[in-house]
């Protein structure tokens, strides 16, 4: 029996060696039980360093707070996906995703087990090549070409069906070289849908640019999107506009509704046969772009307004896009806020993994007129706020702490919802004994002297039945 249960720990450790990924076990008392090559290999020690000793001896950079391992023993509750970043025993600065578990042993938390990734060498790479692009624009050398669209379908994070069909139309979409036309409230996600488009697209390897027409002034609106030439006015020079910059690619006109009238029929002019001119100029130019646009406002209403030209809206909407707005879209809440506490537990080197019921009972009951946008910058600020491994109420802003209208609704003081159910309750029991107070004392179950001192304080008088 000693031998069977030898050669299984053995062939135990030797699959769990082979596995290429940094392993980490321990006890309930934080002492490594378990710790492979490859994790040795992340953390720059030997195995020997490790096993037998507490992690934060190893560890001195972690504390119960930011370890993950201790974390999960304390809690009891699995830890997925987490960064972390911590200094090893020799000073390096290491960078992992970890996917932690409690070991359990019927009903006791008997350890934990981590897996790691380390991603230090991918991050040292993306610090390096940032700090040679900030090089070169303190050169002022030309940047490298870049499509501008960094969104894709993952970053669409969603359960609910009408935002699943919004994105399964966007799909759709990438497949075309028509117009789209895209319309949500201020913050639901429009540019990141636009974005996701492009790069889903065959012009992905193409420029993206996007321009939000409500910034440009009416006199600059047209050298902007069509260039300039020079000599055309005063300190013109020979200068591309934004449809050639994204020849070969998309471009992107966000509130489009409040382009004057009269330039939205240049830009119809433009979608209808591809050619541009530059202001002052005489030669035209053949442009190949994709053109996406987006609107807060809904078209329709936009056209009643007298905002949106009817034939323009007609060439743009070829594909009609509308993104519900977050209060519509059940069930989303919960996942997103999962979603941006994950992001800002790297961003801040935090370890937040829980949220109390009502904080979340608050952010699912808002709501949410900035939509995901609002949502996400409130996360932000609460885990700047948050102190320990737990959202409260005190970490979220001051406009979320306040009791909302809806929630004052039909409160009425304690005291005096008591003292009402009582009369209630008194005069029912009255009525079913017919007046007797003893006998309606024994059906409330309190003392009959208590009864009469209740009828006298809410001036119940008993009715004569002769």
């Amino acid at each position: 029996m000693f031998l069977e249960s030898f050669e299984t720990k053995q062939m135990l450790e030797a699959i769990l060696g082979s596995i290429d990924e940094a392993i980490h076990a321990v006890n309930s008392e934080g002492i490594t039980i378990y710790y492979n090559k490859v994790a040795a290999k992340h953390d720059g020690v030997e195995i020997d360093e490790v096993l037998g000793k507490h992690v934060l001896d190893v560890f001195p950079s972690l504390t119960r707070q930011t370890s993950t391992l201790l974390k999960v023993i304390e809690t009891g509750k699995p830890i997925y996906q987490q960064s972390q970043t911590y200094k090893n025993s020799k000073g390096q600065l290491i960078d992992t995703v970890n996917t932690t578990i409690p070991i359990k042993v019927g009903n006791r938390i008997a350890g934990a087990v981590e897996i790691a990734k380390d991603l230090t060498k991918v991050k040292q790479l993306s610090e390096k090549l940032l700090e040679l692009q900030q090089k070169m624009n303190n050169k002022k050398t030309k940047p490298s070409s870049s499509s501008g669209a960094k969104y894709n379908w993952d970053d669409l994070i969603t359960n609910c069906d009408s935002m699943k069909k919004v994105i399964s139309q966007g799909k759709r979409a990438a497949f075309s070289s028509s117009p789209v036309m895209v319309y949500g409230e201020t913050g639901t996600g429009k540019e990141l849908l636009v974005q996701s488009i492009h790069n889903a697209s065959s012009r992905k390897s193409g420029p993206f640019i996007a321009q939000n027409c409500s910034s440009l002034p009416e006199s600059l609106l047209e050298s902007i999107l069509f260039g300039t030439t020079k000599g055309s006015f005063t300190g013109a020079v020979d200068r591309a506009g934004l449809f050639e910059l994204a020849h070969g690619g998309t471009l992107f006109l966000d509130e489009i509704h409040t382009m004057p009238l009269d330039f939205q029929a240049k830009l119809l002019r433009v979608l209808e046969d591809g050619v541009i001119r530059r202001v002052g100029g005489t030669e035209s130019y053949i442009v190949d772009v994709r053109i996406i646009v987006a609107m807060n406002e809904h078209p329709y209403r936009c056209m009643e307004k007298k905002l949106l030209r009817s034939d323009l809206f007609f060439r743009l909407n070829v594909f009609f896009l509308e993104l519900p707005p977050l209060r519509e879209r059940e069930g989303d809440i919960p996942l997103l806020v999962n979603h941006f506490i994950k992001k800002y537990n790297y961003l801040f080197n935090k370890l937040v993994i829980h949220i109390d019921e009502l904080v979340q009972a608050k952010l699912e009951k808002h709501s949410w007129q900035g939509n995901v946008r609002e949502l996400e910058h409130t996360i932000e600020y609460a885990m700047n706020m948050a102190e320990g491994d737990n959202l409260t109420m005190k970490d979220l802003p001051d406009f979320l702490k306040e009791v909302s209208s809806e929630e004052k609704i039909n409160l009425s003081p304690l005291k005096e919802t008591v003292e009402k159910v009582e009369t209630q309750l008194i005069q029912q029991a009255l009525a079913q004994t017919k007046g007797n107070v003893l006998k309606a004392s024994v059906i409330l179950e309190v003392p009959r002297q208590t009864l009469q001192y209740k009828m006298k304080k809410y001036n119940i008088v008993v009715e004569s039945t002769t």
